[in-house]
């Protein structure tokens, strides 16, 4: 019998990001992956329709920094106390180890053995903020296993917090849903014409590198952009994609299953994240769709892309515009990274993910 896990998040439920996607298909539905009490935060307003097995916290204060952050911890940890009864917990799942819910159930949980999964955004915080590399250093030493996707993720770890006993580390993938790999849904016969229909989706974040895209595509003819971003985010970016002169078609910000669908009406999936990324869910994810990849070889996406897909400079928006260029005029060099991509994904389970990371569970239970 599975331990039965207790995690948090300190997002407001729905918030968009691979972590939030692969904490909900691990701890959430009719039959979790991972027997779990789930928590993120309520968002303002009326009250969502959650998944089943997600709870929501109402815990005010939310900050990164300064006295305001230990409040805020406070708060967390006092709804989480009052939700959790510690009898019914094997293990603490720790997602990020920065931000407020790490610490929040440490507190309110001292005792259980305790498991943290680093995730892109706690590393690129602890790097900028001196509050959240303090709660990176504290959950790194308090954890009993520390869970990374790639070795990329846990070079960058071990730079931050360099006492960081090794040999707690544990590679475990992330992965995408079975179902993804075995039914992904069916590509549309395309009518011909010469323009290369490329895609963004995702957070409209700096480190995300929409800017560098928008260059290259500027540069290249016959290229049509998509974007499938937050709306917020997206409305401010317009000045810097009016200051492009790029003709930008925006999407929306669809649930998972509909970005699945919008996979199929594009030829490339572009992924210009200037820094890292922990793995890179949505590259998989197009993959497993059938739809290639072109991406920057940051730390983390590189490792989980292979070689998959095509890799590129998008710092230097002219190498990117020949890339661009190579895949609207090159005859089968779409469908040879279709495939390659497809075979890629495969390698990346959800199932193997829970079954891995079950395993390390019952170890520390």
């Amino acid at each position: 019998m599975n331990p039965v896990v207790a995690t948090a998040l300190d997002l407001p439920y729905p918030s968009p990001g691979g972590s939030v996607e692969l904490f909900l298909d691990l701890y959430t539905g009719a039959q979790p992956a991972i027997p779990a009490r789930a928590f993120m935060l309520a968002p303002d307003g009326p009250r969502p329709r959650t998944p089943a097995g997600l709870d929501l916290l109402h815990a005010t204060g939310k900050c990164i920094g300064g006295d305001a952050f230990n409040r805020y911890i406070t708060n967390l940890r006092h709804a989480l106390t009052a939700a959790i009864d510690p009898r019914q917990i094997s293990v603490l799942h720790l997602h990020h180890l920065a931000f407020g819910a790490t610490p929040a159930l440490l507190r309110a949980l001292p005792a259980h053995p305790r498991i943290a999964f680093v995730h892109g955004t706690d590393l690129l915080y602890a790097e900028n903020h001196s509050t959240q590399l303090r709660v990176l250093r504290e959950a790194a030493t308090a954890a009993d296993a520390i869970v990374v996707p790639t070795h990329a993720m846990a070079d960058r770890l071990l730079r931050l917090a360099p006492k960081t006993d090794r040999r707690k580390i544990e590679k475990i993938a992330w992965g995408i849903p079975d179902h993804l790999l075995t039914s992904p849904p069916p590509r549309h016969v395309r009518r011909p014409t010469s323009h290369l229909r490329v895609l963004f989706a995702g957070r409209l974040s700096s480190e995300k590198g929409l800017e560098p895209l928008l260059q290259a595509v500027a540069a290249t003819p016959s290229v049509e952009l998509s974007i499938a971003a937050p709306r917020p985010q997206f409305q401010d970016l317009a000045p810097v994609i009016r200051q492009h002169g790029v003709h930008v078609r925006y999407l929306g910000w669809f649930r998972r299953h509909q970005l699945w669908k919008v996979f199929a009406d594009h030829d490339v999936l572009a992924v210009p994240s200037t820094t890292l990324e922990a793995m890179g869910l949505v590259a998989l994810e197009a993959q497993a769709c059938g739809l290639p990849v072109l991406y920057q070889p940051v730390p983390g996406l590189n490792e989980a892309l292979a070689g998959t897909g095509m890799a590129t400079d998008f710092t230097t928006p002219s190498t990117a515009a020949h890339d661009l260029h190579r895949l609207r005029t090159t005859p089968g060099l779409l469908k040879i990274l279709r495939a390659s991509g497809s075979a890629n994904a495969a390698r990346f389970p959800l199932s193997a993910t829970a079954t891995a990371i079950a395993a390390l569970g019952q170890q520390l239970a």
